[in-house]
């Protein structure tokens, strides 16, 4: 039996509902008709009859993923339906009962409940937040991973805290897995969404050990054809596309020939750029408002991503809070403990730049009782 993954189904419940969904964490996304300027030719595709497509995702496609991976070819590259399934079926591929899985927290905690189903123990280890800076807790990094441990899963840039690892500790992390002959599961989907400097570096290619998996639906600003993929190495990949022929068999035909357009060299940089400009205009927005409410939050401007982790001063639980927000002020957002970490909240940044304004002013509303009167 697997357990409910709270995060998931209360945005499933509520995101469609509410009058400000501040719970996102991509940036707003790209339109057909913008992608139809990017270079998608919908002309075309009109009389493709809408069959299968390729299961494991079709040459053209992998062939310009793997153009993003030095070193790799089609046969290190598996498409499927969204990153999540990608990190679904290696679960699926790697895991047997009394494996170990180490789990980095705060994360996207869908490595919390599928290893878990599957008969593993999941081991936690530290993102802290020391002198305004998100970093690993090395010793819970170590006490988790063990000869035991079938695969480590870190999300980077993080999800929630937008935090990005330096060389020295994706070498650190890396050498780890290595000794205890375990696998490194690298969740980079917001890789591209930096919103000062360079691209994250990836973990791809410092050792055969390391399996990547991204998509559309953060840098790039496109969740809704639902296309991920992951990248290791091909003996791996071609067991978890066997177990792709047991789930959903393949990806969208359509979603297919849109994602060939995204992710070729000239229109990724355009996606990325853009993405950068909306966090850009954004984050000056949301960090005048936490000012606002005076030391109420404490928090660290994101390196990457569309989503702000703060922290804030009270003795409120963040899953009750929430959802009195989101019944008195029609306003969802994300309590930290869906992500293993109390007394935070995720707000999200990705929005145009009136709703983000609209949405907070509500959230403020919400938060009064808890800052004070005068807020």
């Amino acid at each position: 039996m697997i357990e409910t993954f709270l995060m998931e189904r209360m945005q499933s419940t509520y995101e469609n509902f509410v009058d400000f969904d501040l719970s996102e964490s991509g940036v707003r996304p790209v339109t057909l008709r913008e992608m139809v300027q990017y270079g998608f030719d919908l002309d075309a595709l009109m009389d493709a009859p809408l069959g299968y497509s390729q299961s494991n995702g079709t040459i053209e496609l992998r062939e310009r993923i793997a153009a993003m991976y030095p070193g790799s070819t089609i046969n290190h590259v598996e498409v499927t339906n969204g990153t999540s399934e990608a990190n679904y079926i290696l679960a699926l591929t790697l895991i047997r009962a009394g494996d170990s899985v180490a789990l980095q927290v705060p994360n996207y905690l869908q490595f919390w409940g599928v290893p878990r189903s599957l008969g593993a123990t999941v081991e936690r280890f530290e993102l802290a937040c020391v002198d305004a800076v998100w970093d690993i807790d090395w010793d819970s990094f170590e006490r988790a991973v063990t000869p035991k441990t079938r695969f480590v899963y870190i999300t980077n840039p993080n999800n929630p805290t937008g935090a990005v690892l330096s060389r020295a500790a994706m070498e650190r992390i890396v050498k780890r897995v290595e000794a205890v002959g375990a696998y490194l599961i690298a969740d980079e989907v917001y890789q591209g969404a930096e919103i000062e400097g360079e691209r994250s570096p990836s973990f791809w290619g410092m050792s055969d050990r390391v399996i990547v998996t991204s998509g559309l639906s953060k840098a790039y600003g496109i969740p809704g054809v639902r296309i991920g993929w992951m990248v290791g190495p091909p003996e791996l990949i071609a067991s978890c596309w066997t177990q792709h022929d047991y789930i959903t068999i393949c990806p969208n035909k359509i979603s297919d020939h849109i994602a060939r357009v995204a992710v070729s060299a000239g229109v990724r940089t355009q996606l990325y750029a853009r993405t950068r400009s909306v966090l850009r205009e954004n984050l000056p927005t949301l960090e005048a408002w936490a000012a606002e409410m005076g030391d109420f939050f404490e928090y660290t401007p994101p390196q990457a991503g569309a989503i702000v982790f703060m922290k804030y001063n009270s003795d409120a639980k963040s899953i009750p809070m929430c959802e009195r927000i989101l019944k008195e002020q029609s306003t969802l957002i994300v309590p930290g403990l869906h992500f293993g970490l109390e007394s935070y909240i995720r707000v999200w940044l990705g929005s145009k730049p009136e709703y983000l304004r609209d949405g907070l002013a509500r959230l403020r509303a919400g938060l009064a009782p808890l800052v004070g009167a005068g807020v």
